[in-house]
């Protein structure tokens, strides 16, 4: 397969024109004082299904041949990726089942099976999901599109920086949320082809740096679940696809504590009036905790979703 280029994304942008939302990009007066640069949020908490994982479904979905969409779409997910194939998959007439953790929040649960997908639950912690799907695919004759090791996911992903460029124009700094790294890998596709000199900095979670260690050493690195507040991050090693991006195309991965995710979550609340999921904080955090020196920049934020539980989002930025 030739390598994922920008006009990849293009297409993908193509597929899914009025179909998925053109989140806002929104900016705060306080962030830049507090930071002394220029933020500007890409905001994906205003994504359908809440989270910028329906761009990347609803492109993969497009591309289903006749007896793909037949035979329906299988995936596994810890909630959004989950919710974004059973939507994309409603409004296609597509059949879809989706493997989900046992403890996978139930805001998340629920609307995976209000969007009318079948879920199947297993352990994260004793189970291998990939190898569950490749089985479910196999004996039912289904689709497997994976939540970010997958081509046109990456680049369906990748529609939300093509965005923020268009409206902002060339950026010093793009902060990205990394889980698997879809959206890191798309992101920075657009970022090269978009405004060359951008910085693309991921961010995971302190517990859980499998992406860190994987560009340090220039090879995938496999680590145990991590234990983090960042459920989407939750993942155990890059995809083999995002990493060819990643390792071209990225310049660095940062980390930041819970306790920063708690504050920002706080902060974008009280000070921004929106709800964002710790993983969706992720690369507000870098550069408002100071993971990322920023002064002076002009800082592109991906907030990659807002699907959070409002106990488990009250209990947290209360304590």
């Amino acid at each position: 397969m030739t390598p994922l280029q920008f006009s990849d994304v293009e297409d993908a942008a193509a597929r899914i024109a009025g179909i998925a939302h053109r989140t806002p990009v929104l900016t705060s007066r306080t962030a830049n004082e507090r930071t002394g640069a220029q933020l500007f949020f890409k905001c994906e908490n205003y994504q359908r299904t809440g989270a910028f994982k329906f761009r990347g479904a609803c492109n993969a979905l497009a591309r289903f041949s006749d007896a793909q969409r037949a035979a329906g779409v299988l995936t596994y997910s810890s909630g959004n990726h989950a919710q974004a194939i059973a939507l994309a998959a409603r409004l296609a007439g597509i059949k879809a089942a989706i493997i989900m953790p046992h403890d996978a929040p139930a805001l998340k649960v629920d609307a995976t099976r209000g969007y009318g997908a079948e879920v199947i639950v297993y352990d994260r912690y004793t189970e291998n999901r990939e190898e569950i799907g490749r089985r479910l695919a196999h004996e039912r004759g289904m689709t497997l599109v994976p939540p970010y090791d997958h081509r046109d996911v990456i680049c369906g992903q990748g529609t939300a920086a093509m965005e923020l460029f268009e409206e902002t124009g060339p950026l010093d700094v793009l902060l990205v949320c990394l889980g698997g790294g879809g959206l890191l890998a798309g992101s920075a596709l657009a970022a090269r082809a978009m405004s060359p000199a951008c910085r693309v900095i991921g961010v995971e979670p302190e517990a859980g740096n499998d992406g860190q260690q994987s560009l340090r050493s220039g090879a995938v690195v496999t680590i145990a679940v991590p234990t983090t507040i960042a459920d989407g991050a939750m993942v155990t090693h890059l995809g083999a696809h995002n990493f060819d991006v990643i390792r071209r195309d990225v310049d660095t991965i940062v980390t930041v504590s819970d306790a920063q995710l708690v504050e920002t979550m706080k902060f974008c609340a009280e000070r921004m009036k929106m709800v964002v999921e710790p993983t969706g904080c992720l690369g507000a955090a870098a550069a408002m905790c100071g993971a990322v020196p920023v002064a002076g920049l002009r800082v592109g934020i991906i907030v990659s979703g807002g699907n959070v539980d409002l106990a488990r989002f009250a209990s947290l930025v209360t304590q």
